[in-house]
């Protein structure tokens, strides 16, 4: 399915390169990875086995930049804000982890405008409010400043423009 060379999302590590197709000897038996080098950073290596089905599905293609156009430009599509801490935490892992560009678009759109709101009033956003954004910021930015080829701090500017 996925080849040497190719771009891919990975989870939290983001956009990734895979960088060779490897048999690694695990114990008694030999197993096949893709090795992937997340494309931010230098400093690490992810090995997902071949063979393992629920850790592959979590790999999927880059989306071209015709498709994250047409993400940028879609205002219709929005989340809600949940008032309620717990549920609204719960909802926004559930997108992070979700990996869906469109709905990380809307999440970072949403917590945006909402921390311009707190701050209107005088306050700061919730600490963990601040770290889904930042993780959907990183999520979205990465793919969309690879599919097309700015930097993740023009990407966040694409988003929120």
């Amino acid at each position: 399915m996925f080849s040497v060379g190719q771009t891919v999302l990975y989870g939290a590590n983001g956009v990734c390169r895979i960088e060779e197709i490897t048999t690694r000897r695990v114990g008694s038996s030999e197993m096949e990875y893709y090795v992937l080098k997340p494309v931010r950073s230098d400093c690490s290596t992810v090995f997902v086995p071949t063979g393992n089905d629920t850790l592959v599905s979590r790999m999927r293609f880059v989306k071209s930049a015709d498709e994250v156009r047409a993400i940028l430009d879609d205002r219709t599509f929005s989340i809600d804000w949940i008032d309620n801490k717990n549920l609204r935490a719960e909802r926004f892992r559930g997108i992070i982890s979700g990996e869906d560009c469109r709905e990380l678009v809307a999440l970072v759109r949403l917590i945006h405008a909402r921390a311009a709101a707190v701050t209107a009033q005088g306050k700061r956003l919730h600490i963990s409010d601040d770290r889904i954004l930042r993780e959907a910021e990183k999520m979205a930015g990465d793919e969309i400043a690879t599919s097309l080829g700015v930097t993740r701090e023009e990407a966040i500017a694409l988003i929120l423009g």
